[in-house]
């Protein structure tokens, strides 16, 4: 499977609803704010600049969503980091700073759907499911640590007894089900966020690789055929950002994940299967993600990759996974198979921080950013308008570089899951 210019061949981009192209970047621009990655991260910041009225231009080597953005699971999940870690290292305020700051990414874009009339299915309540009593225990201290916290949103442990009300299989001991989390359509999101701030006034360029940023008092983003002059860059490339910020590159593994999509089910077998239209996943590892899409078809993902090699089948190496948790399926046609990177923080933190005092990034969410990419790109505008209060609490996080960059740290990695993977069937 070899990315190209244009979307990639998944149910997304196949009913997206909007396919209008932007222009691609020509001879020398100037604006206020240069961002470098036309995904969640980066149009979140442009769009909340573009509110404040800041002059705005995304610069995106493909289309907008083109990545890990525009190919997710679609799952819309609360949290940002893990609280305990950030607790530990920096005390209980900023623990406080993180619980609450894992809420509001949440309502960040269940808020602009609102706001912005984005027509992305979205569609609430989520079930965790367990594979082991140990899975059990975790929900049960997740629902007394969230009620602790006074969380504002319904949550109700399942025992295997009522599990079929929720989901139809039997592979499952119990589940969680959170009111406060759902699912959508991640690259019309993405597409619809990207048009809202293009109407109040950002400008994109696609098809527009960066081939350099020449840093300095008035920064300057270049590509094969045009630069912009900025007061300030914002890195926005996560899993693709590559080598085009030298300083950058070897702080993250990119890891692949992979979906497959069935042919549109029946309604007495879409309602058979997920008779309550929650998005659920495991608590494995290496979990399964799946959902119904607004034409019931089934959604199934996982796989995550972190030897750097694509699977030669995506159907065929996901379809078994799929029968394990629905043989009733084992007739369903698969009409999409589609996968992508995305970028993994080895502390499992999201990374930010300054480059030379006017370049600012944010990036490694470590496959769980459809909620935290928001969040992130409210905080990189806040750090541009001089409010630099959440974001200095994450840029103050250390993170390891990897040796050797993704030639040393994907093997390395692969051999790390495959011990969680062992650890958990033993």
């Amino acid at each position: 499977m070899r990315d190209s210019n244009e979307h990639t061949a998944s149910y997304y981009a196949a009913t997206r609803n909007d396919t209008a192209d932007y222009p691609a970047l020509l001879g020398a621009h100037r604006c206020d704010v240069a961002i470098v990655g036309a995904g969640f991260t980066g149009v979140s910041t442009a769009l909340y600049l573009a509110e404040r009225g800041y002059d705005v231009a995304i610069l995106e080597s493909y289309r907008v969503g083109w990545g890990a953005s525009g190919r997710n699971g679609g799952q819309l999940i609360d949290g940002f980091v893990d609280v305990g870690k950030i607790g530990k290292r920096f005390g209980l305020a900023a623990a406080d700073m993180a619980y609450r700051m894992g809420l509001e990414c949440r309502e960040i874009v269940v808020n602009r759907i609102e706001q912005y009339a984005i027509d992305c299915d979205l569609k609430m309540r989520f079930l965790d499911l367990a594979l082991r009593p140990a899975d059990m225990r975790q929900f049960e201290e997740e629902i007394a640590s969230k009620r602790r916290m006074n969380y504002p949103h319904d949550m109700r442990l399942i025992q295997a007894a009522d599990l079929g009300e929720f989901i139809g299989s039997d592979r499952y001991i119990g589940g969680l089900v959170n009111a406060g989390n759902g699912h959508l359509h991640p690259l019309n999101l993405c597409i619809g966020e990207a048009r809202a701030a293009v109407n109040l006034g950002a400008k994109i360029f696609e098809q527009s690789r960066v081939t350099r940023i020449r840093h300095g008092q008035k920064p300057v983003v270049e590509t094969a055929d045009g630069s912009i002059n900025a007061d300030k860059v914002v890195l926005a490339g996560n899993a693709y950002l590559g080598r085009t910020e030298p300083k950058l590159y070897g702080t993250i593994i990119p890891a692949g994940s992979y979906i497959i999509a069935t042919e549109p089910l029946t309604d007495s077998m879409a309602e058979a299967v997920l008779p309550q239209d929650m998005a659920c996943c495991d608590q494995r590892s290496a979990l399964d993600y799946f959902r119904l899409s607004a034409d019931r078809r089934l959604l199934f993902g996982g796989l995550c990759n972190y030897s750097g090699r694509e699977p030669t089948d995506i159907a065929a190496s996901l379809r078994p996974k799929m029968l394990k948790v629905f043989p009733q399926l084992g007739g369903a046609r698969i009409d999409y198979e589609w996968g992508g990177n995305i970028a993994i923080s080895l502390n499992r933190v999201p990374q930010f921080g300054r480059i030379e005092g006017n370049t600012y990034y944010a990036q490694g969410y470590s496959g769980h950013g459809v909620a935290p990419t928001h969040l992130a790109g409210k905080m990189l505008a806040d750090v541009v308008c001089g409010d630099s209060e959440q974001f200095d609490v994450f840029s103050r996080v250390r993170h390891m570089r990897v040796p050797g960059g993704k030639w040393f740290a994907n093997p390395a990695m692969a051999l790390g899951m495959l011990y969680y993977r062992l650890k958990e069937i033993l």
